[in-house]
């Protein structure tokens, strides 16, 4: 079943076009690596696919009975976060702010789903830790967990490795993919690490400011693309 499609989409600031011609598809049980250079348009894309910019030309379209409350989203800059004076908890808990609608308080639903949320990661013994006291790691596994109380269809998380031990990280690639895998949630993973990417990934699009490649790993070891960035990144 198809959730995403994205045809022929461009995107520009300050009348300068940014990202242009992008056309791809989100299948459900995807998980789609969204890879490229710094300034590639890859935050840009996935700022449009949230509803937070519109394209200047083209359509994003949410399908197979998908809302937007169903959207789980990790942006880069709450990954970088080691600050929250909350407990793990009650962050867990927050991401269900987005479903509350007109209920000032939270629902034995949001708190099921948050302590659902809390073993789905493993991280249940520490619900009643303060989240900035939590390793990085610990703490990427808590956001990853809020982000799945915001939306349970559809994860979409930029740069979420961003500033993490190298040690961690190949846990945290290993841990969205069980997710992925076991507990169905389609996921659009935003980062530039191609060799992961190549690891883990169903699905690739690869962006320099318009649409290079998008299609299967196999494939893209095979495109242009992928033996030109293959090659740039074979030493990371």
């Amino acid at each position: 079943m198809t959730l995403l499609t994205c045809r022929n989409v461009s995107f520009a600031y300050e009348g300068n076009t940014v990202l242009r011609d992008v056309t791809f598809t989100v299948e459900e049980g995807d998980y789609l690596w969204v890879i490229g250079e710094n300034g590639s348009g890859k935050s840009t894309l996935i700022r449009g696919i949230l509803g937070l910019k519109k394209p200047g030309a083209g359509t994003i379209t949410l399908e197979g009975g998908l809302s937007s409350r169903e959207i789980g989203y990790l942006p880069q800059q709450m990954a970088n976060r080691r600050d929250f004076p909350a407990g793990v908890y009650e962050v867990v808990l927050s991401g269900r702010l987005g479903k509350r609608a007109f209920h000032p308080f939270y629902t034995r639903r949001d708190k099921q789903a948050a302590e659902e949320n809390l073993a789905r990661l493993g991280i249940g013994e520490l619900r009643n830790r303060c989240f900035r006291e939590l390793s990085g790691g610990q703490q990427r596994r808590a956001l990853l967990a809020r982000s799945l109380c915001a939306g349970s269809r559809l994860l979409i998380l930029d740069e979420p490795a961003a500033g993490l031990d190298p040690l961690v990280t190949p846990e945290l690639y290993r841990l969205v993919e069980q997710i992925n895998r076991e507990a169905g949630v389609t996921v659009i993973m935003v980062s530039h690490d191609l060799g992961s990417a190549m690891r883990y990934a169903s699905c690739i699009l690869h962006l320099k400011n318009e649409q290079l490649f998008f299609g299967k790993p196999e494939d893209y070891k095979k495109s242009q693309a992928g033996k030109n960035f293959l090659g740039d990144n074979k030493n990371d």
